[in-house]
């Protein structure tokens, strides 16, 4: 056993052990692609609170897009202070199994142009598109891989935005429905 020990030899057998242990670990490893679980959170509550807090008209899905999950929501402070509402979502799985991510965003945050650039990362259309009867702007930031589908509504500014693709935004803005004012 000595001579696995010492000297050259020894030192080379060490870092051949070493180095095939290494290979098992990684070619054993989950590469955390499989079995992705990807929590789903309720909005509900925060667009209710939201609606609540605001006096212009809000908007949220009424119904969530065919296998897509919420997984995140909140209301923050806009630039100006005013309250900015944001819905996240996980896609659906593409054919790669991946998904992607697409957010609601709507507030009054003044000027509407500057909140819109802001979220979208960028100032620049690149055209319009119609959806449920609505005009939206689209913006693309390439080296984010972001696009963004702009409405700018008479008191508010409403976004669709993220890395999902056109299609997927275009779906997600078409879920979107004007929510009642609650009367408690």
């Amino acid at each position: 056993m000595r001579r696995f020990t010492q000297g050259f030899y020894g030192y080379a057998f060490a870092l051949l052990v070493c180095l095939a242990l290494a290979v098992i670990i990684v070619v054993s490893a989950p590469t955390g692609r499989q079995g992705q679980h990807v929590p789903r959170l309720d909005y509900a509550i925060t667009v209710a609170n939201y609606n609540r807090s605001v006096p212009y008209e809000v908007w949220a899905p009424a119904k969530d897009p065919t296998d897509w999950i919420p997984n995140s929501n909140r209301i923050t402070k806009g630039a100006d202070g005013s309250s900015v509402l944001s819905i996240g979502y996980a896609t659906a799985p593409d054919a790669e199994d991946e998904r992607h991510h697409a957010m609601i965003v709507q507030g009054a945050e003044k000027p509407a142009a500057a909140f819109a650039s802001r979220i979208a990362n960028s100032d620049k259309s690149i055209g319009t598109v119609q959806i449920a009867g609505g005009n939206w702007e689209k913006r693309f930031r390439e080296d984010k891989n972001q696009r963004t589908l702009v409405r700018f509504l008479p008191d508010a500014t409403l976004m669709v935005t993220g890395t999902a693709d056109w299609p997927e935004l275009t779906t997600l803005a078409s879920t979107l429905k004007s929510q009642p004012k609650p009367t408690n």
